[in-house]
């Protein structure tokens, strides 16, 4: 695990929504737009905010929504040129700011150059090879069948027992470490053949050792795929669900259980943790009780991870993914022009994760952390991380009355300020985090 992550902290940001880019390029002008210069004035914003790392969404060249990429060494004209990525990269390294790419190489889009080769020559095109096609069957419209992901026949997979793609894919990965990328998130992870996926994880360590890779991975064995596929950590969707599922159930016997098998993968990887992405309903949508919020950010920042805050989560923006097209836009809005834009209704949850990034940054050994669990019931939950004899304690009352844990332990209140009285007694709905002695 690279040093650096130990202490990273992502804002996650989709850069073609954030910055209010055309849904298409076919909508699009001409010329290039240097959109991703309007995310100059939220960069002071995200270290405000506690965070210290860019994760952005697709930035290169795409026909629709940043996942049908055509061209990985190319930005994409609606965000700008490579020029203004370049800028992006020099600025934020300038503030202390790491910047996580998005690197779509499961599949690409219908207009991917090599694959309009195949449109137009078939079996004689040289680049045939790259995509798994059945040029034999009758009745295609495209005069053969191709693989596509998860049945979207907009996105083209890719074949990667091919050497030329992976050796392709190891050139893209490369050339933007190279330029200034701290490192990446593999989209679609989970669809890569594990061996490909060493083989090019292996390859861009070997030129590029301090590089994260994060593959997305929705469910299994998390600690095999990284063993097996050589990345550095995978996203946890295990503890997103458990949290806001065991809140709504009024059943914190899920998360319990989800946080055992968490503690599991972070003895040997830090997986990257988030309550919100651009694929799914935003967490202030997701909970049935928006009072709970806080509860999931406790949890967020109390054990191990690497945490990822995606925008608008801190200002307890409202969104709900539905499966139809166009059912990302909601979870993936235009920001207005700089931060004092915002409209005012979203300063408390702010300041919430202001206040628990804080403890985090005085902790950076939870990243690593073990976590023990110490009292659970259907609406109790009271947790211990550990690293080197430091103990930060969780505690969880969702119920609608008070609750006393059973603990007397010497501890100081490090989350929320101002709490007074017995450190384990909490009032109903409410959550707190210990340093224990």
């Amino acid at each position: 695990m690279p040093g650096w992550t130990q202490h990273v902290i992502w804002w996650h940001v989709y850069p073609l929504g954030f910055t209010g880019a055309e849904p298409s390029a076919a909508q699009a002008g001409p010329h290039p737009v240097p959109r991703l210069r309007a995310l100059e004035p939220w960069l002071d914003y995200l270290l405000d905010l506690g965070c210290n790392g860019l994760a952005l969404g697709p930035v290169f060249a795409s026909g629709t929504h940043g996942y049908d990429t055509i061209d990985h060494l190319r930005v994409d004209p609606r965000l700008g040129g490579d020029d203004d990525l370049l800028w992006l990269f020099d600025i934020c390294r300038a503030k202390g700011v790491h910047v996580l790419l998005d690197g779509v190489f499961n599949h690409v889009g219908r207009d991917f150059p090599r694959f309009r080769d195949v449109l137009e020559h078939g079996r004689a095109s040289p680049y045939a090879h790259w995509f798994d096609i059945d040029f034999d069957p009758a009745g295609e419209p495209d005069g053969f069948e191709y693989r596509d992901f998860e049945g979207h026949r907009e996105l083209v997979a890719l074949n990667h027992a091919e050497p030329e793609v992976t050796d392709y894919i190891v050139e893209v990965m490369t050339h933007w470490l190279d330029a200034g990328a701290s490192g990446w998130r593999l989209d679609a992870a989970y669809a890569i053949p594990q061996p490909a996926l060493r083989r090019i994880s292996d390859a861009v360590h070997a030129t590029q050792p301090d590089a994260w890779l994060v593959g997305e991975v929705i469910h299994g064995d998390y600690g095999s795929f990284v063993r097996d596929g050589g990345v550095d950590s995978v996203t946890q969707y295990e503890l997103w669900k458990a949290i806001w599922s065991s809140f709504n159930d009024r059943n914190l016997f899920e998360l319990a259980w989800a946080l055992k098998r968490h503690d599991g993968f972070t003895s040997t990887f830090a997986p990257m943790t988030f309550l919100g992405n651009h694929d799914v309903t935003r967490i202030a949508s997701r909970l049935d009780d928006p009072s709970l919020l806080g509860h999931a950010l406790a949890v967020l920042f109390g054990v191990a991870g690497v945490p990822a805050i995606y925008y608008g989560d801190e200002q307890a923006f409202r969104g709900v993914k539905e499966d139809r097209a166009g059912g990302d836009d909601a979870v993936r809005p235009a920001f207005p022009a700089a931060p004092a834009e915002l409209a005012p209704f979203g300063e408390q949850v702010f300041r919430t994760h202001q206040e628990l990034i804080g403890v985090r940054r005085r902790n950076p050994w939870l990243t690593r952390a073990g976590t023990t669990l110490d009292h659970i019931a259907n609406e109790q939950i009271a947790l211990t991380s550990e690293s080197g004899g430091r103990r930060v304690a969780v505690l969880l009352n969702i119920a609608d009355r008070e609750h006393r844990f059973p603990a007397d332990n010497p501890a100081e209140v490090l989350a929320p300020a101002g709490t007074a009285g017995d450190p384990w007694h909490l009032p109903a709905r409410s959550w707190r985090l210990l340093a224990l002695a």
